[in-house]
C-alpha cells in the first residue's frame, strides 16, 4: 500500500506507526521480535485453529493444535498470545503441560526431551475478548461491526499488531506453517469466509454452524482471516497462459451485488498483467477471493479484504490521472499475493519487500493497461508524499518496521533500479526470478539484493546501502561550464555511502540522453549542447536530488 499527499493514504498499519529510536524498544518488543533458542528449537508445520466466535459477546474461544518439528533436542519452547487472552490448558499426549506467562510469551515445559527432527503436536486451549480494532486497518484487531441492515459483520486486521491478538501461535514472520485448517463456529444465520478452500459447513444443533477452511500453502500468521456476515456470492474464472484455471470467488453484502459485479471486472486483466510481470499466481489450489470488509482493505492470502466502496483510486482520489482509472485496493492488495504472501520477509524490519514491491506493482499495472508513459506518470506521482525521515529497512529483532517511506519511496527506488538496469527484458526476468526462487519462503533483504546482483551482473551494493539503509537520497551535483565554443560538465555524487557510483542519464547533446558514471569524486566530460540551459537530468527515471549550476569562463 502507499501513502500519497493527495490521497491521505494510510492503508497499511505500518504507515500509521510512529518512528522509533533505539531507546523506545521494550522487553515486549524483543520477546516478539527476537528468534531466541526457545523459538528456533522448533519449526511449525501445521496449525488447526478451532474457535467459536460470538459477535454478541465479542469473544473468541477454542483451541489451536500445533504440529511442529524439533530442530534440536529441547524441553522448553515459547509460543505467543496477548496477556488479556486466557490460556485454559495446554495438552501434549493427553496430559496437561506446565507453562508460565511473561507478557505476551508463553513458556511451555515438556516432561521429556523432544528429539531433533521428530514431529510433535500440542493443543492450546484459550479464550477471551480480543483487542478491538479502533481504526482498522491502521490500528488493528477484531472488528465487531454491522451492515446497513443491522446484521453482524465481523472481520480482522492484525498486520503489525500480530495474530497473537486473537489466536495463540509462534508470532514471528520467519516461521509459517506448511498448511492450516481453520474451523470457525458462528451463529448459523451468518457466513464465514476465510483463506483457502471450504472443506465443509456443518450446522450444529445449538443454533451455530461450523465452517472448515483448508489452506494448502504456507501462510503468514497475520494473513489468517475471518469474514463473518450475511454475504451474497458470485464467481468467475481466470485461465492462465498455461491453461490452468483459477477460481475467482466474490463475497459481498447483498445490496452491493450489482456494484461489485461491475467493479470486480478489473480482476481478470489485473491477473493477466501480474502473471506476465511477476509469474504465475502463487495460490492456484486455494483460489482467489475478494471479500467485502468493514475496513479499507488487507492482503489476506487467497481472501483479500476489500472496502474501497466500489470506486476507483483510493476512495475516489489519486495522485496521477491514471490512478483514478483503477481500483487501488483491488490492485495493491492482490499484488501482495506475490509480494508478502508468497515471498515473505523473515523480520518485520524488511517489510519493504512486501510494501515497496506492492506499491511498485500499481505502476506496472498502469503500464500494462495504458503504456509506459502512464507508468511514468503514475510512478512519479509518488514523489510528493515521501518524507525521507528514516531508513526503509528497520531495526532487526525488536519487531520494528522501517520508515513508512517503504511504500512510495520504496517504489521509486525500484523504478530507479529499473532505469539503472536499462534492460526491460532483464528487469522483468529479475522480478520473476525473485518470485520463482523464493516462492513460499521467508527471506531477508540480503537475499533479494544478492539475487538482483547475480542476475544483473552489476555491483549494486552501494545502491542498496544508500537507498535502503540511509535516510537521505543521493544528490547529483552538476555544473555546466562554458568556455568560448566549448562546453563541459563537472559532476559527482554526494551520498552517505562513500563508494556510491550509480549511473544516471543526462543530456550530453541536444535532446540526447546518455549514461554518465558519477562517483563521489568530481569528473568532467565534454558536452555538445547548443545552449547550456538545454542540459537536463532524466529525473523522471531516477529518484535523486539534483544540485545544478551554470558557469561561464573566458
Amino acid at each position: 500500500m502507499k501513502k500519497n499527499i493527495l490521497m491521505i493514504i494510510c492503508v497499511s498499519v505500518f504507515i500509521c506507526q510512529p518512528a522509533f529510536s533505539q531507546n523506545d524498544f521494550t522487553r515486549a518488543d524483543s520477546l516478539r521480535g527476537m528468534l531466541t533458542s526457545l523459538r528456533t528449537c522448533f519449526d511449525v508445520t501445521y496449525y488447526h485453529l478451532d474457535v467459536r466466535i460470538d459477535p454478541g459477546k465479542q469473544t473468541v474461544a477454542g483451541s489451536n493444535t500445533i504440529q511442529f518439528r524439533a530442530t534440536i533436542d529441547f524441553k522448553k519452547m515459547q509460543l505467543d498470545l496477548v496477556e488479556h487472552m486466557k490460556v485454559e490448558a495446554i495438552k501434549f499426549k493427553g496430559d496437561d503441560l506446565k507453562f508460565e506467562r511473561d507478557l505476551t510469551a508463553i513458556y511451555i515445559d515438556f516432561p521429556e526431551k523432544l528429539k531433533k527432527d521428530k514431529i510433535y503436536e500440542l493443543t492450546i486451549f484459550y479464550g477471551g475478548e480480543p483487542k478491538i480494532a479502533r481504526r482498522p486497518p491502521w490500528q488493528g484487531g477484531l472488528i465487531w461491526s454491522a451492515d446497513k441492515e443491522g446484521n453482524p459483520w465481523v472481520a480482522v486486521t492484525v498486520q503489525g499488531e500480530g495474530a497473537f491478538h486473537w489466536w495463540p501461535n509462534k508470532e514471528h514472520q520467519e516461521d509459517e506453517p506448511d498448511s492450516m485448517l481453520l474451523s470457525i463456529t458462528i451463529p448459523d444465520t451468518l457466513m464465514n469466509i476465510s483463506n483457502g478452500r471450504l472443506r465443509a459447513k456443518n450446522d450444529l444443533s445449538d443454533g451455530w454452524s461450523r465452517w472448515d477452511w483448508f489452506i494448502s500453502y504456507p501462510i503468514n500468521n497475520y494473513n489468517v482471516t475471518i469474514n463473518i456476515a450475511k454475504y451474497a456470492h458470485f464467481n468467475d474464472f481466470f485461465i492462465s497462459e498455461d491453461g490452468d484455471t483459477l477460481t475467482l470467488d466474490y463475497n459481498v453484502l447483498p445490496y452491493n451485488l450489482d456494484k461489485a459485479k461491475e467493479q470486480f471486472k478489473q480482476v481478470k486483466p489485473m491477473f493477466e498483467c501480474f502473471e506476465n510481470v511477476f509469474g504465475k499466481y502463487p495460490f492456484y489450489r486455494d483460489g482467489f477471493k475478494l471479500v467485502e470488509s468493514p475496513h479499507l482493505g488487507m492482503e489476506h492470502q487467497s481472501a483479500v479484504a476489500y472496502g474501497n466502496n466500489y470506486q476507483n483510486g483510493y476512495l475516489g482520489r489519486g495522485s496521477s490521472k491514471y490512478g483514478i482509472l483503477f481500483d487501488f485496493i483491488i490492485i495493491h492488495e492482490t499484488a501482495h499475493e506475490w509480494w508478502g504472501n508468497s515471498v515473505t520477509s523473515k523480520d518485520i524490519a524488511d517489510m519493504w519487500v512486501h510494501e515497496s514491491f506492492g506499491a511498485y506493482a500499481e505502476a506496472l499495472y498502469a503500464e500494462c493497461m495504458w503504456g509506459y508513459e502512464a507508468y511514468l506518470d503514475y510512478q512519479n506521482g509518488k514523489k510528493y508524499s515521501i518524507k525521507n525521515d528514516r531508513p526503509i529497512i528497520g531495526q532487526y529483532d525488536v519487531n520494528s518496521p522501517g520508515s513508512r517511506d517503504m511504500y512510495s519511496k520504496g517504489s521509486m527506488v525500484l523504478h530507479t533500479l529499473r532505469s539503472v538496469v536499462d534492460n526491460d527484458s532483464l528487469w522483468f526476468e529479475v522480478l520473476r526470478g525473485i518470485q520463482k526462487t523464493f516462492a513460499y519462503k521467508t527471506i531477508t533483504s540480503e537475499d533479494i539484493f544478492d539475487l538482483i546482483i547475480e542476475k544483473t551482473g552489476k555491483d549494486l551494493t552501494s545502491f542498496f546501502n544508500q537507498y535502503f539503509r540511509h535516510t537521505n537520497i543521493p544528490e547529483l551535483q552538476t555544473s555546466v561550464i562554458t568556455r568560448g565554443d566549448s562546453m563541459s560538465l563537472l559532476y559527482k555524487w554526494s551520498a552517505d555511502v562513500a563508494d556510491f557510483n550509480m549511473p544516471v542519464k543526462v543530456t550530453t547533446a541536444n535532446e540526447k540522453y546518455e549514461f554518465i558514471y558519477p562517483t563521489t569524486e568530481f569528473q568532467t566530460i565534454e558536452l555538445n549542447l547548443s545552449d547550456a540551459k538545454n542540459f537536463k537530468v532524466a529525473e523522471e527515471l531516477f529518484y535523486i536530488n539534483v544540485k545544478h549550476s551554470l558557469r561561464y569562463r573566458e
